[in-house]
């Protein structure tokens, strides 16, 4: 990619000279263009979203009239006549903008007061900051969860408050982004209550059509500047494919090097050479093990070198993380094998390159971690190599997907009711919520009001509605998905914690004789328990690593409506997803040679949920020539393709929602594909599906056949989060399936249907079961099953359904031979491919964006492995899958980060 020239501008003169003067005094002589022109945006009192390269100055864009604005507020008699609030995604990033404001504000002295306030603030500090601090750093949990329920107590800060930066904002996607587009708005609710009307900046390096996003997001006009001025170096891109080894997998096939093996090897040339670099991988096992062995590498060439690469992902204690962030930061270390905790805006300037092991799942993940590399104009590279899967392969050989393509678009539905209507009572909460309030919240809120109040959540008292219950209605909901206490890993011999594991992925990653890496040092597990959350570690040096099996399975709970489509049907209701690990394998590191099965007895982990799903004959299967040796890849392709094309009708993200194909299910007992909400009590999304499902399908089938590929690609049937590696797909079968089955379906009349090229949420419900009084009546069971403990009574419209309890949330697991998906549960919800992050820190209130927890166990494998044969487990036949998972889309979560004030 050519380097670019800059382009200068002069500060607005309304940013004061001493501001000015702090910036020059950093090195900064003259801003880019595209900073000068934010910067005036935000002085005129307009919103606006910075969306420009990586390492192109978006911070000081903002950063300037902030500054300018805190020391005009600075000559109030109280000191404080205005103030700024910072929103990050992740404590790792506000910490890091923290460190850089108080840089860069050293010479205006007292008048910036900036300070970060999230669950590790001690408490003695917090008076402080409500009290004097005027420019505050904290994330959308803290928001949600300490300051605005006690905003009486924050009353000067938000009175004061002139600027609300959104940093990173492409982060708030999906259900998650949902979420905090309605704190925002009972921010922006507060703020007008005590007199203020903040001005919003947002900033994001990897955001399509950004001004939309952002208006969605805000719900504010927002002024976009997209323009990059800033120099950019030349990049190399290198698309590398690992090359093939000796080894053979199944059924003969030849076997490549793993991505792991190729990446460590890199990570050793560069540091040989001096070159600054980080490798990012997409699990925090890959990452242990890709620092291990570039450290053995090393030590072969100089052992002055060990030292200066490690490893870094969430699970570390807070400190360690901090630690080595300032020896990235200050060149100690000159290599470093992350998780993608690293891939926002954290500044690690000065690197030279930047390795990633495997596709991180979407574009704007690829480009957040490409852009970390050439951060001061320098020339640099970015190596991508690709894992031994359809997907990978694929983009390797077809760059053009990568290079010529946008990056994807930040979906989010405030309107949602399921996420709508918990923000309602937090609302009534802070302040009783009248009809004034409508148009800030949505024109979904006329319906939803009546039906909290009839559901006895909110009560009606002359022109307005207050909460009434002793629970705080701000723990109805958790907003980024998160479930369970975090697992604390504890050396036995000596009580060290050396880190945590978050609640679902422990049975996969700390189960009894497991194999668990912690910054280089080996340990095994001694034992597990699930109670106390809390597994004893040994330290150790086996030979082996190890790879957990799981089963998984789908059952149909209840099911609500279904319409007959032919002989097939199309049916909507409540599902169960089991996951359970029932084993795990020792494979010897250097080859991934199989050196036995351990069973395990843990307790299944369930996600009860809403889900469609539909079902063809074997008629059906006849006409659309399906036979059994393709059935299993038709399915599958026609579920991934279906997942990919819902959110133009259901306005979610891909990661929100999930599926499952059967050959043969044993509650429907035929071929069955399911797409469910990945969320405990379902969150409106497979219910929207019900009823688009015509125009849904028909534009899946669409897709797939005007798609020039000969036999799929990620373009109709692959997709980025498959648990089992995109394995069996069968393009022409499922466009042949869809033909037959749509071919049958019910008119116009008959079903719901949607303009594909609308993402309005709306629609009408022929059911009588529309998604408003579905979400009230998911939170009003929740209600009555409540135990008086806000967090556990409610979840309000996410957590229970008439069907039943939820269960503990199930995990991203691996497939063993008796189930060939991964479910999808809260926790699957986390451990994003597309670059999200950990749930691990929920507890810890330490939270760091992190690789993908959901991979089958050939991903697992291929990162466990230096180098060796193919480990992944084949698809079961087709025929042979009775009451068996076939293949899945695993939902994904974004950064897990639990503040409690």
């Amino acid at each position: 990619m050519p380097p670019r020239e800059g382009r200068h501008a002069v500060w607005p003169d309304r940013i004061r000279a001493e501001v000015v003067a702090a910036v020059q005094a950093a090195g900064i002589e003259h801003p880019w263009a595209h900073q000068a022109r934010a910067a005036e945006h935000a002085l005129d009192g307009e919103s606006v979203v910075v969306a420009t390269g990586t390492a192109s100055g978006k911070s000081l864009a903002y950063l300037t009239p902030v500054l300018s604005t805190l020391l005009d507020g600075a000559e109030a008699p109280n000191g404080r006549g205005a103030t700024a609030l910072y929103l990050a995604p992740t404590k790792a990033l506000a910490a890091d903008q923290c460190r850089a404001v108080k840089e860069l504000s050293r010479p205006l002295g007292h008048s910036v007061r900036a300070v970060v306030h999230d669950g590790d603030t001690p408490f003695e500090e917090r008076e402080w900051i409500r009290q004097y601090a005027n420019y505050v750093l904290t994330n959308p949990d803290m928001l949600h969860r300490g300051i605005l329920p006690s905003h009486s107590r924050w009353s000067s800060f938000l009175k004061a408050l002139k600027y609300v930066v959104i940093d990173e904002c492409h982060t708030y996607r999906g259900v998650f982004g949902s979420h905090v587009a309605q704190v925002l708005r009972r921010l922006r609710r507060l703020c007008a209550r005590y007199g203020a009307a903040p001005v919003f900046l947002l900033a994001s390096a990897t955001a399509a059509e950004p001004a939309v996003a952002a208006r969605r997001l805000t719900g504010l006009p927002v002024v976009e500047v997209a323009d990059d001025a800033s120099p950019r170096g030349e990049l190399v891109f290198a698309l590398w494919e690992p090359p093939l080894t000796e080894l053979h997998g199944e059924k003969g096939a030849p076997v490549r090097r793993t991505a792991t093996a190729e990446a460590a090897d890199l990570l050793t040339d560069l540091t040989v050479q001096g070159v600054r670099s980080v490798t990012f991988v997409r699990s925090r096992r890959g990452a242990e093990l890709i620092s291990v062995i570039a450290q053995e590498r090393l030590a072969e060439v100089d052992r002055s070198l060990t030292g200066r690469v490690a490893a870094y992902r969430g699970g570390y204690l807070p400190e360690e993380r901090r630690a080595l962030e300032r020896a990235l930061h200050s060149g100690e270390l000159l290599g470093l094998a992350a998780t993608n905790a690293l891939e926002l805006g954290v500044d690690v300037s000065g690197l030279d390159a930047v390795v990633i092991a495997g596709y991180p799942g979407t574009r704007a993940s690829l480009w957040q971690q490409a852009g970390r590399a050439g951060r001061s104009g320098q020339g640099a590279l970015a190596v991508l190599v690709a894992r031994d899967d359809p997907l990978d392969t694929f983009l390797v050989h077809h760059p053009e997907a990568l290079f010529d393509q946008p990056v994807e678009s930040t979906v989010l539905d405030p309107d949602n009711p399921y996420v709508l209507a918990p923000h309602l009572c937090a609302a009534a909460e802070e302040h009783p919520l009248t009809d004034d309030d409508i148009d800030l919240f949505g024109p979904a809120t006329t319906d939803l009001l009546p039906q909290l109040e009839a559901a006895k959540l909110l009560r009606r008292r002359t022109r307005a509605w207050h909460w009434t219950r002793r629970e705080r209605a701000a723990d109805l909901t958790d907003i980024r998905g998160a479930g369970g206490r975090p697992v604390q890993v504890v050396e036995a011999d000596t009580g060290r914690l050396l880190g945590t594991v978050d609640a679902g992925a422990a049975h996969t990653t700390v189960h009894e004789g497991a194999v668990h890496l912690h910054q280089g040092r080996t340990y095994l597990v001694r034992s597990l328990d699930l109670e106390d959350s809390v597994a004893l570690v040994e330290q150790a040096s086996p030979p082996y690593t190890t790879v957990a099996r799981d089963t998984t399975s789908i059952s149909v709970l209840e099911t609500d409506t279904e319409i007959p489509w032919g002989e097939g049907r199309l049916c909507f209701g409540s599902v169960e997803v089991t996951n359970q690990v029932v084993s795990f394998l020792r494979r010897r590191v250097m080859t991934g040679e199989v050196l036995g099965e351990t069973k395990l007895d843990l307790p299944p982990r369930t996600l009860r949920t809403r889900a469609v799903w539909w079902t063809v004959t074997e008629d059906q299967l006849d006409r659309a020539r399906i036979n059994p040796e393709i059935l299993g890849g038709a399915l599958h392709a026609a579920e991934h393709a279906s997942i990919g094309m819902l959110p133009l009708f259901a306005t979610c993200d891909r990661w929100d929602i999930g599926g499952v194909s059967v050959p043969l299910h044993p509650d429907t007992l035929l071929p069955t594909v399911f797409v469910y909400d990945g969320h405990p009590g379902g969150a409106g999304f497979a219910e929207r599906a019900f009823h688009t499902a015509r125009s849904w399908l028909t534009a899946t089938r669409q897709a797939i056949a005007s798609c020039e590929c000969d036999a799929g690609c990620p373009s109709c049937i692959q997709s980025p989060k498959c648990g089992n590696g995109n394995e069996p797909l069968h393009k022409r079968g499922a466009v042949r399936l869809l033909t037959v089955l749509l071919a049958e379906a019910p008119g116009e009349t008959d079903a719901v249907t949607a303009d594909p090229g609308t993402t309005d949420p709306g629609g009408t419900d022929p059911g009588g079961t529309g998604e408003t009084a579905t979400a009230v009546r998911v939170g009003e069971t929740a209600m009555a099953a409540g135990t008086g403990e806000t967090a556990a009574a409610v979840r309000a419209v996410e957590t229970t359904r008439t069907a039943g309890t939820a269960g503990t949330a199930g995990t991203a697991g691996t497939v063993g031979p008796a189930g060939l998906a991964e479910p999808a549960s809260a926790q699957a919800l986390e451990s994003a491919a597309a670059g999200d992050a950990d749930p691990e820190e929920a507890a810890s209130g330490e939270a760091v964006p992190q690789d993908s927890g959901a991979r089958s166990a050939g991903a697992e494998a291929a990162e466990t492995a230096e180098a060796g044969a193919k480990v992944s487990e084949a698809p079961a036949p087709a025929g042979e899958q009775s009451g068996r998972v076939s293949a899945e889309e695993q939902p994904e979560r974004l950064p897990a980060e639990e503040e409690r004030e």
